[in-house]
């Protein structure tokens, strides 16, 4: 990995709708409750969590010329995220969410439209071919196209640049799997996990997600970390391998949480931080991100990181 050089995140830009249910569920009628919108997007997430963190950031998304594609991009710039290289279409219809959340704030299903993401095709991503030769690491989402996923990982290495992946749902993953061998850093939730190594997952059985971490890492992937919900992050590398428990925590949302914790891992890895020590600050940003109502901490800082710490 470069020494220096920028953060390269491309994925998914939008809005995130959430309603969360004062009581249980109530399926084919309406739930009284609180309706949410925040900024969302699984790469605008990390891209977000990772420039509050100060690191030097370049966000390659697609939104529309709406008025939300405008209210996105200016607040990804406000949080310092470099958005110069994104793309606006004419008549596009910016990427959204929908989040229907139980009572405790746990995702119960959801709705995501990020069919503008079609726009960023190999020949877009060829001319920003400079973008991943001045990069330290790229990070994507999979709400792309096979043929532009494709080209990422041509051009990670043509230019010799680690690539970071978030399978970002069961329906995407499958456009990953005969890749893990390009990744240096897989994050699925067991979920994804299970559709990319067809093992079976327990999430309240660690050493299940330990064992499928590790055999992402035999089939080629550097590290392998497998998101386990309340029952906390299974991890594996050539050298390491663990299980950190979730903090104990009042849930308010659970949106976000996976991306916080992508970001916060590779923060402590861009810091020379053992994986172990890089796995805890992502747990304790996706342990803040569980207490906050937005999908990204607007506080989050390096110092808030420290002070919150798992250890």
């Amino acid at each position: 990995m470069r020494e220096d050089g920028h953060i390269l995140v491309i994925g998914a830009t939008g809005f995130d709708i959430k309603g969360r249910s004062n009581a249980d569920l109530q399926p084919a009628t309406s739930n009284p409750g609180h309706i949410r919108n925040s900024y969302g997007g699984v790469g605008r997430n990390i891209a977000e969590n990772l420039a509050r963190l100060e690191i030097p950031t370049v966000l390659l998304s697609v939104v529309g010329d709406d008025t939300a594609g405008d209210l996105l991009m200016a607040q990804a710039a406000a949080a310092g995220v470099d958005v110069t290289h994104m793309l606006q279409v004419a008549g596009g219809r910016s990427g959204s969410y929908i989040a229907i959340l139980d009572s405790n704030g746990d995702l119960s299903v959801a709705v995501s439209d990020y069919e503008i993401m079609g726009e960023l095709s190999p020949l877009v991503l060829d001319a920003k071919a400079a973008l991943f030769e001045q990069a330290r690491l790229v990070i994507m989402d999979l709400n792309l196209l096979p043929s532009a996923i494709e080209k990422i990982i041509e051009l990670c290495h043509t230019h010799h640049v680690p690539l970071c992946v978030d399978p970002t749902s069961p329906a995407h993953t499958p456009k990953i799997s005969p890749f893990i061998n390009q990744l240096y850093l897989v994050a699925p939730n067991a979920a994804e996990a299970t559709e990319l190594c067809g093992l079976e997952i327990i999430t309240d059985d660690p050493d299940s997600a330990v064992n499928a971490a590790k055999f992402l890492v035999n089939a080629g992937a550097e590290i392998a970390i497998i998101t386990l919900g309340e029952h906390g992050v299974a991890y594996a590398s050539r050298s390491e391998s663990g299980h950190i428990e979730a903090r104990k925590t009042q849930l308010v949302d659970t949106t976000g949480a996976g991306d916080a914790l992508s970001a916060g891992v590779i923060y402590g890895l861009l810091n020379d931080l053992s994986l172990d020590e890089a796995m805890r600050l992502g747990v304790t940003a996706a342990s803040l991100t569980l207490h906050s109502r937005d999908s990204v901490v607007p506080d989050l800082n390096p110092d808030l990181l420290y002070e919150h710490l798992i250890l």
